[in-house]
């Protein structure tokens, strides 16, 4: 167990990298198709880059200021632990890639480096080499007076390569290029044959080293080890008056640029000469910087792995689920105006969203849209259908947040784009970042302003919808609609008091409205009636509600969670968690949404909405979480929470070992949530297409009955 000085909590970062150990086991469970389990290798990747970037970035600067306090032990053994997990995770990554190729190979596919190169595929290489990749390509030199922190791209993957001629060293870098270049490339077949060859990127460039540095360098001797750099991707951006907040925001991405180094990636084959020179000029001199590895470094890319197989190595196809509701209206209005819909992405089809917009856009009624704009996919229909409500005389106003961590040149640049197409674009408050999910339409029905709103747990971000799980609510119901615009309100004049008595909306109420409920919960247990708590959540770290739900344990409440990443919590501890038990799925979708659910006397309180429960999205964020009241779809979220906790195939259960053991299944049939929920759901929606119909007909035999009595 690995618990801070308290032992009551475990450390965020420890626990974010057990999140990520489930994810490596994907790519090791033989359960898992082939080609998606190398995929999870670039999952496991990608999110190992963004925890440098981020966390231990975070932990570094902490450690640094604490250096002169009684925390500078803390912080310096917490960095101790991070290494230690990384290095880790890096070996078991490792073995498990071996595995894979040997598996792939016996599906007849095969990834060759340049040592396994048949002389027809050698020279084939060279002419592909010559004519599409060297123009891509031009190597940093390192001189005298070089400065390779400067000259290095984070994150991006480089062939450190040193020139030996006589008893001289001379070091270059070559960068793998990223932009408009397949990483891996299918090698042609010389004779027909079933078996398939790819090759890396960086081994093309590795088997042509030769073509880049002869014409130009002498040398007896030529070595290349690849290596990554990972820069702190937090940045100051300082308080300058006279700058606007988009001028601020694009200084402070290039400040980024040059930051320092947190992690350094290396072959662990690499000479102690070459990686000498490599911490002098990136200036590290602590170990915790250094993660030795294999050949390989942006392993992100395998998420894009090529099936060059049968589709047996792909998961089966789970195509999107069309809205009953939505379909058998003449337009999306009607639909929610006739009853509250509530789509869970990506088992439903996102586009429904995007249809309300479009339809929003030209929709004589329409005179208003509202939206909070997070992330957003690189060509998004919505943000088109923005410019197009404008150009057909709507009042359009889009809020931006410009800090959304790796979006934000992103967002600068929709920014420019939507004002240029008359979209009234502002930037929230600059003290809180906006991250609720809320689209605001107000329509002109029978002379009176309606309102209709979505409110969600996920972005409106095509790309990511189709494999985040969220719920999205959509309804006309004027109470909700109201505090949706008040919250619309709030961003323009934030030191106005709003009063909320049905939207949970932070920093204004968030985290008083939980603790109310959980204190109701308190009462019922001490009472010696029924009491429980059911959430499910991203991430689980802040100490006040950590310590909220012991008490509520304590009491005697019963409390599940599901928590995909982060959980400070320590379940099951003698006398202080006994009651509450905490799960986590990773499947072939990423778990997204938020639901909380309180059993509140057996009337059931259900919301659904943004917010997680860290201190940033209740005291520093705008998030918004909004109660289900239609009794029919708060059972439709109730019984698929009842699913994932039903799940004996990919839940893993969340301890103070930290282990990721898999939920046992003992003789119960085999249950996996997220194929579960779709089949749910697809029975969901045909019921109420056979009501429809059932109804349908129903009023033609009464129209037909009246007419005949007409008739009679």
């Amino acid at each position: 167990m690995t618990t801070n000085t308290n032992h009551l909590y475990i450390d965020k970062e420890l626990s974010w990298l057990s999140f990520n150990e489930r994810v490596l086991q994907e790519a090791y469970d033989k359960n898992v198709p082939l080609i998606e389990r190398v995929r999870f290798l670039g999952i496991f990747s990608s999110n190992m880059d963004e925890f440098f970037k981020v966390r231990v970035a975070s932990v570094r600067r902490s450690t640094l200021l604490a250096s002169l306090s009684d925390e500078s032990n803390a912080s310096r053994n917490l960095l101790d632990q991070i290494q230690q997990k990384v290095i880790h995770l890096q070996e078991r990554f490792d073995a498990i890639y071996i595995d894979l190729m040997k598996e792939l190979a016996r599906c007849n596919i095969f990834l060759v480096n340049e040592l396994q190169l048949h002389e027809f595929h050698s020279q084939w290489l060279r002419k592909y080499f010559n004519d599409n990749l060297m123009r891509h390509i031009a190597p940093f030199v390192l001189v005298k007076n070089s400065e390779l922190i400067k000259n290095i791209n984070d994150d991006a993957t480089y062939l450190c390569v040193c020139l030996h001629f006589g008893g001289d060293k001379q070091y270059a870098f070559v960068e793998i290029p990223s932009v408009n270049i397949p990483r891996f490339i299918e090698l042609p077949s010389e004779k027909k044959t079933k078996i398939r060859h790819l090759i890396l990127l960086d081994n093309i460039i590795r088997h042509c080293i030769d073509q880049l540095f002869k014409p130009f360098f002498e040398y007896d001797n030529i070595e290349v080890f690849s290596m990554k750099m990972t820069r702190d991707a937090d940045f100051d951006i300082s308080i300058e008056l006279e700058k606007t907040q988009l001028e601020q925001m694009s200084n402070g991405l290039k400040k980024r640029l040059y930051a320092q180094p947190v992690r350094l990636v290396f072959d662990r084959e690499m000479p102690q000469h070459m990686l000498n020179m490599l911490k002098k000029q990136l200036n590290i001199s602590s170990t915790e910087c250094l993660i030795p590895g294999g050949r390989y470094h942006s392993f992100k890319d395998f998420i894009n792995f090529p099936n060059l197989g049968r589709k047996k190595l792909l998961n089966d196809k789970m195509p999107a689920l069309t809205s009953v509701q939505f379909k058998a209206c003449s337009n999306n209005f009607e639909a929610i105006r006739q009853h509250d819909i509530l789509l869970n992405y990506p088992y439903h089809k996102f586009s429904h969203f995007t249809e309300l917009v479009r339809q929003a856009a030209y929709d004589p009624a329409v005179t208003a849209i509202k939206i909070n704009l997070y992330r957003v996919a690189k060509n998004s229909h919505i943000m088109q259908s923005l410019i197009d409500a404008v150009k057909n005389g709507k009042r359009v106003t889009a809020v931006i947040e410009l800090l959304a961590r790796f979006d934000e040149q992103s967002n600068i640049d929709w920014t420019v784009r939507l004002t240029e197409g008359g979209v009234k674009v502002h930037h929230g408050i600059p003290s809180l970042k906006v991250h609720s999910k809320l689209c605001l339409i107000s329509r002109k029905e029978n002379n009176k302003t309606v309102l209709y709103a979505h409110i969600g747990s996920g972005n409106f971000n095509e790309g990511t919808a189709r494999f985040y799980t969220d719920f999205s609510l959509f309804t006309a119901d004027q109470q909700i609609t109201q505090e949706v615009k008040q919250v619309f309100d709030l961003l323009k004049r934030p030191y106005h008091k709003d009063n909320f008595e049905h939207l949970i909306v932070s920093p204004f109420n968030s985290r008083q409205r939980w603790i109310e409920l959980i204190d109701k919960e308190i009462q019922f247990a001490k009472q010696n009636k029924p009491a429980a708590i059911t959430l499910k959540l991203n991430n689980l770290v802040d100490e006040i509600m950590v310590n909220k739900l012991y008490e509520a344990s304590q009491a005697g409440v019963t409390i599940k969670l599901l928590i995909r990443g982060m959980c400070s919590l320590l379940p099951q501890m003698e006398g202080v968690s006994d009651n509450i038990q905490v799960f986590s799925i990773v499947d072939r979708f990423l778990e997204h949404s938020r639901v909380m659910l309180f059993h509140a006397g057996g009337t059931e309180k259900l919301y659904i909405g943004s917010s997680d429960w860290m201190s940033r999205n209740l005291d520093e964020r705008i998030e918004v979480c909004t109660p289900i009241y239609d009794v029919k779809l708060k059972k439709m979220v109730m019984d698929i929470l009842q699913i994932q906790f039903s799940d004996n195939t990919k839940a893993r259960m969340i301890n103070q070992y930290q282990d990721n053991q898999y939920k046992p299944r003992g003789n119960k049939r085999k249950v996996r949530s997220q194929i579960a929920i779709h089949q749910y759901l697809s029975q969901y929606e045909t019921k109420i297409a056979q009501k429809k119909t059932d109804h349908n007909a129903n009023s033609e035999i009464e129209w037909l009955e009246q007419k005949s009595q007409k008739k009679a």
